[in-house]
């Protein structure tokens, strides 16, 4: 597992990193691909790849340019005309990358991913092995979300999850998110003109909730906040990020030069075990169970199972073995985890001791509703 990198110079030595493409630097506002721009970008991964540092690239813009070459004026809503724009743009954001590459004597790997990749542990094991195998190989993977076959109900959201997912699943040192900004400011600098750039954060300091602003972009779905939870997921391994702008001449060298560009999140929280990191990248749930304040903080505290006495109601239909959201009475997500009992039976044991699962049930799986080895807090 990656150690925690707190300062710039430990930022520069990363040997594993991630690069997030955002649609804002990637397209001419929104006429298709930046392609001198790419040219600029993949040189600069190239030096990184011969300096012995290993990158995977998260790439947005294949709707934009799916969007240009089918004569779209604007992104369109419906979701099988989103569909048909990225499986169009794919096939020329592959192509950009690959002709550029290859200038260099470097292949690149498509590799398109869905939740379902993430969330199901057998994938999650087989994606992580393969984009591994192609970096021993000296090849540079290329990630995006499988925008052709996605759904809204299963959907990652945006590229700076995808690229923070991605971090936790290769245990990268370092992910850097370029995007059309200098960074993050201490308040919204389109309508702040005293705004501050900040230089360094803690990535889990909840003052950052306030100071990102949402999504100004026609193209793209994530704007500052998106970036600030894709920084706190990618701490969950350890991983620093760097949010920087894009545009700025030679801005992935002077990064790994120790410059200060953009903005560092320092990964300043408790790392989790790959398991663990494995059930906080599920982002969506079966169901939920409501625990009270005792159970609250036992499981904060403690770091201890939940038990069916600790459980006030639930939510849902789920079955053993489903990933459900715990909540306290007021509301608030406090964990998630891999249920040993179907919603129908936890309603039979709610707020019973342990020793009462067999005389209600009928059966006994275990004694805890869930394990703290299949739980984690967020």
């Amino acid at each position: 597992m990656s150690g925690s990198r707190g300062t710039r110079e430990e930022v520069a030595s990363a040997k594993l990193c991630v690069i997030k493409m955002g649609s804002a630097i990637l397209t001419n506002d929104g006429e298709g691909l930046a392609k001198e721009a790419i040219r600029s970008w993949v040189e600069q991964i190239v030096a990184l790849h011969r300096a012995g540092v290993g990158v995977v690239l998260v790439s947005s813009g294949a709707v934009a340019e799916g969007m240009k070459r089918l004569g779209m004026s604007k992104r369109p809503h419906a979701i099988h005309e989103l569909q048909a724009a990225a499986a169009v743009g794919q096939m020329g954001l592959v192509q950009a990358y690959e002709s550029c590459f290859s200038r260099y004597d470097l292949h690149t790997a498509q590799i398109l991913l869905t939740h379902d990749d993430l969330s199901n542990r057998k994938r999650y094991l087989n994606a992580r092995s393969s984009i591994r195998t192609l970096l021993e190989m000296g090849v540079v993977p290329i990630v995006n979300e499988n925008d052709t076959v996605v759904i809204d109900e299963i959907r990652l959201g945006d590229n700076d999850t995808l690229a923070a997912l991605v971090a936790n699943l290769i245990e990268a040192e370092l992910l850097v998110i370029l995007t059309d900004q200098q960074g993050m400011y201490d308040a919204d600098p389109r309508s702040n003109p005293e705004a501050k750039l900040l230089d360094r954060v803690e990535a889990d300091d909840p003052a950052l909730d306030q100071m990102a602003g949402d999504s100004m972009g026609a193209l793209g779905r994530g704007g500052m906040a998106t970036k600030v939870g894709a920084a706190r997921l990618a701490a969950r391994s350890g991983t620093a990020t760097v949010v920087a702008p894009g545009r700025e001449a030679g801005v992935l060298q002077r990064i790994f030069e120790s410059e200060p560009l953009g903005t560092l999140f320092v990964a300043g929280q408790q790392q989790l075990d790959a398991r663990k990191r494995w059930l906080l990248g599920h982002l969506q749930t079966c169901g939920t169970l409501v625990v009270d304040d005792g159970a609250v903080r036992v499981l904060r505290e403690s770091g201890r199972s939940l038990l069916a006495v600790g459980i006030q109601a639930v939510e849902g239909r789920f079955q053993r073995g489903d990933l459900v959201a715990l909540r306290s009475t007021s509301g608030r997500e406090v964990a998630r985890g891999l249920v040993n009992y179907a919603a129908d039976d936890i309603q039979k044991i709610l707020g019973q001791p342990s020793e009462q699962i067999e005389p209600l049930l009928g059966y006994v799986d275990e004694d805890e509703v869930v394990h703290r080895d299949n739980l984690v807090l967020v």
